[in-house]
């Protein structure tokens, strides 16, 4: 009689919908799995990923553990194994979600004591980004250029007031902490900053123009000035900065610097030919990553997810 009633109370359908949502070994790994085929099924769409990790903490560990990686390697799948280094249980930087938000937001600009403006741009999501590691090589000092940086292309924004738009960039390193650029860091002292963290992970960061370490060839890529540019990179290597971009009618930062490299070995152009200009400003032929969203989500943003 008592096993009678064990075995009609574990065929109950709540017990059962209760045990589909708890975390034991079985049922836990077959509800990740559902999960991963309903986000592959939409193409991986950023938004929905910002709105599960926000359901509860349980599914935020899942997506922090399995889904944001999912989606960095399908929506950029050279520049991932490229990050890894042929080991695919490697950290990247402070975690996947970090890696996901960097590919897809802009993290808008705030002023600095190095690149002072009138108004605060607030981030947001970028339909399409373009990274490139020949870009990232423009951002690197001589001794420093083994390291490998990934740059994406400047956002850009209108300035009030001003005749110069507003570039907004970002990037990550592999491997940061065995680089050389950190090891410069390090052996320059360099302080971190005090009122700035790093908008993808929240860690301290460098200043790379307070620690004198921007190269004239990073102005020239992104096409601005050396003066009105500044980017900092933090103890994880994410890279954020911003920059004013020359108008187009301007040719002043054509100069020849012998930090710079004329030749783009990725596109097989001269970085500093007008012809190779895409937008209205000069690009190289990385990995071209798409937000696109297989739902209409309105007006997420996706910070409190991230």
């Amino acid at each position: 009689m008592n096993e009678n009633r064990r075995r009609v109370r574990r065929s109950r359908p709540s017990e059962e919908s209760d045990s589909m949502i708890r975390t034991s070994d079985s049922s836990g790994l077959q509800n990740e799995r559902i999960l991963m085929l309903v986000c592959k099924s939409i193409n991986w769409d950023p938004h929905l990923l910002c709105l599960i990790s926000c359901v509860s903490r349980k599914l935020s560990a899942v997506a922090k553990r399995v889904l944001w990686k999912k989606l960095c390697a399908s929506r950029a799948p050279r520049m991932v194994p490229t990050l890894v280094n042929g080991e695919p249980n490697l950290r990247v930087g402070d975690g996947w979600h970090a890696l996901a938000k960097l590919l897809f937001f802009c993290c808008g600009c705030v002023p600095s004591r190095h690149f002072k403006i009138d108004q605060t741009l607030l981030g947001h999501f970028s339909k399409t980004s373009r990274f490139s590691k020949t870009s990232g090589q423009s951002f690197l000092m001589k001794r420093c250029q083994s390291d490998l940086l990934y740059i994406s292309d400047p956002c850009e924004h209108t300035v009030e007031g001003s005749f110069e738009d507003l570039g907004v960039f970002r990037g990550v390193f592999r491997g940061f902490m065995k680089s050389k650029t950190r090891d410069l860091l390090i052996g320059r002292k360099a302080e971190f900053e005090e009122l700035i963290r790093c908008p993808y992970c929240g860690a301290r960061v460098w200043s790379m123009t307070t620690a004198k370490l921007v190269p004239k060839s990073a102005a020239k890529r992104l096409g601005s000035h050396h003066e009105k540019l500044e980017y900092f990179v933090c103890v994880n290597g994410h890279v954020h900065g911003s920059c004013l971009l020359v108008p187009l009618s301007s040719d002043e930062y054509l100069d020849d610097d012998d930090d710079a490299s004329d030749y783009d070995e990725e596109s097989g152009v001269h970085n500093m030919v007008r012809a190779s200009l895409q937008n209205g400003r000069s690009s190289s032929s990385g990995e071209e990553i798409c937000e696109g969203s297989a739902l209409s989500t309105g007006g997420v943003s996706g910070q409190r997810s991230w």
